[in-house]
């Protein structure tokens, strides 16, 4: 159903250019983004005392096509499971097969091709297709033109901004590497999310429907300088209530995730990144002054609800440890009983009552 040499090769070529830099000012950004992911490492350890291995643990420093290559492999795992389950209820012709395969396959890469400008880094959370995850550690992925963008884009010190954000994707592979049942928890609640699919041809027609009702107001909102960015999107407005159901715990998961990594960023920030407060000011401001059809696109496919996990989730951490401190708030990390709802994310008390406990709050 899609064709991933050609999503693939279609994002590559469509994708904009990073910035204009010299060879020796790439070599240079490749070197100081790998030290300081290295000392983000220490950093992230010692502040949330969470012990994460770091043998065959790496660090990709990539351009944005090698980003794309990156995330072709990932997006497949998580959508091929959904296209085998589609097929098997209605299986195409094999003309069909082939020219639908090649349309996916190039909006596929039109998405890879705009996302690649956006990211700055990331955990390699699944593994390449066909393979298990297994004890296979992820790789931390920085993408060197996007960083050297933002950090131009917005006037910052370049040395600060590179370990401000290798402090955040740092924590995430801490995350991962110290909590051995995280990234099966993840893949099991895809996997439930792919297996709650409706194939039913009148249901799939109506929630197609919704989805179109959804594009149309975000396309019409995008345009209105006075309209909210909240709203469904395309992807919620394609699923089953009991896909919602599952939608809401990874809604959690990402929002505790992202904003655990926004708050160690911002807690180990002033010890190690002296123009922190700037790079924060200036880096929401950034958030918020995106071209109003990049609000659209954000808004279809789901990306401003990830910004509101930010916010979200590091209310929630920040609420958290200041009831439990750290080691009540690692209790979270103890097993997916222990992680917050979605009610409990924007009322952490309520978590730290449920998991914490007030007696050992005493």
């Amino acid at each position: 159903m899609v064709d991933w040499d050609l999503a693939v090769s279609t994002g590559k070529r469509l994708v904009r250019p990073g910035p204009e830099i010299t060879a020796t000012e790439a070599r240079e950004a490749v070197a100081a983004l790998r030290d300081y992911a290295a000392q983000a490492h220490e950093h992230v350890r010692g502040y949330t005392g969470l012990q994460a291995p770091t043998e065959g643990a790496s660090v990709a420093v990539i351009d944005r096509p090698g980003w794309i290559q990156a995330n072709a492999a990932g997006f497949r795992t998580v959508i091929e499971p959904l296209v085998e389950k589609l097929v098997s209820n209605r299986p195409p012709t094999p003309v069909a097969s082939a020219v639908g395969s090649r349309v996916t396959g190039v909006q596929t890469g039109t998405l890879l091709a705009f996302l690649a400008t956006k990211v700055l880094g990331q955990y390699e959370l699944f593994p390449p297709y066909g393979e298990d995850a297994g004890e296979r550690p992820g790789r931390l992925l920085l993408v060197a033109p996007n960083i050297v963008a933002a950090e131009r884009e917005m006037g910052v010190v370049p040395a600060d901004f590179r370990l401000w954000v290798c402090l955040h994707e740092e924590t995430h592979r801490v995350q991962f590497g110290a909590v051995p049942w995280l990234r099966g928890h993840v893949m099991s609640e895809i996997r439930a999310f792919v297996a709650a699919t409706d194939v039913d041809t009148a249901a799939m027609a109506q929630r197609l429907r919704c989805a179109a009702s959804a594009a149309y107001e975000a396309i019409k909102d995008g345009f209105d300088p006075d309209a909210s960015t909240e709203g469904a999107s395309l992807v919620e407005a394609v699923q089953t209530p009991e896909q919602r159901e599952i939608l809401d715990r990874i809604t959690a998961l990402m929002s505790l995730l992202e904003g655990h990594a926004d708050f160690v960023m911002d807690g180990i920030g002033p010890e190690v990144v002296p123009s922190v407060a700037d790079i924060r000011r200036k880096f929401q401001q950034r958030r918020k002054e995106a071209g109003r059809v990049e609000l659209v696109v954000r808004r279809l496919l789901g990306i401003d609800a990830k910004l509101r996990q930010y916010r979200d989730g590091e209310r929630f951490v920040r609420g958290a440890v200041e009831r439990g401190g750290m080691v009540g708030f690692n209790r979270v990390w103890e097993g997916p009983h222990q992680l917050p709802t979605k009610e409990e994310i924007a009322h952490p008390d309520a978590w730290v009552d449920r998991v914490v406990g007030r007696r050992e709050l005493a």
